[in-house]
């Protein structure tokens, strides 16, 4: 592919990949007038454009790029994310799924319901424990350790939300149970 540029639109850099706590250099290839890849215009389909703005997120997760097709003229966003390494949830009854973030977000959305909580708090508390999981770079996690992690963050964020949510991830099967939680937050205080 290097044969068909004309080398003085190349513009050889380095790019510095954080790889679980080690910076690897990979030289990376840069044409100034275009984004090399084939990413495809989201309007005509077109395979070629150029970056007009690359800056990363506010959290500093995700690279933004503002693009523009070089066919049709129009601007799209795309965004460049690390790949995570998935990781599988042992079930109660001992069978293994892929991890699935949304999950989690559903319980805990399930858990706030009619509470003064924001989507955007609920978004953190899945996003934290979902960088909890990955720093602990373990290749299979149990789903009553994940719902230990949710009961802790609701219980900072909304006292509730985390009774509601223990109440299903304990499997409360009667009052007295219900009781004994309601017990030992009291307790805490």
């Amino acid at each position: 592919m290097l044969q068909n540029r004309n080398d003085s639109d190349i513009d050889f850099r380095l790019k510095i990949i954080y790889n679980i706590g080690k910076r690897i250099k990979m030289p990376v290839i840069y044409n100034n007038e275009r984004d090399d890849c084939d990413m495809k215009c989201p309007y005509c389909g077109y395979s070629d454009g150029k970056v007009i703005d690359s800056r990363s997120t506010d959290d500093g997760t995700a690279i933004r790029r503002r693009r523009e097709c070089m066919k049709c003229q129009r601007r799209f966003t795309t965004y460049e994310t690390l790949e995570a390494v998935s990781f599988a949830v042992i079930k109660a009854d001992k069978s293994r799924q892929p991890y699935d973030r949304t999950k989690i977000l559903r319980g805990i959305m399930r858990a706030c319901e009619k509470r003064p909580v924001s989507l955007a708090q609920m978004e953190k508390i899945a996003d934290d424990i979902e960088s909890e999981l990955y720093q602990a770079m373990e290749k299979e996690v149990t789903s009553l350790e994940i719902g230990e992690r949710v009961m802790k963050h609701l219980k900072a964020i909304d006292e509730v939300a985390y009774v509601r949510f223990a109440s299903v991830h304990k499997h409360f099967s009667d009052v007295e149970t219900f009781m004994t939680e309601l017990k030992k937050l009291i307790d805490e205080k």
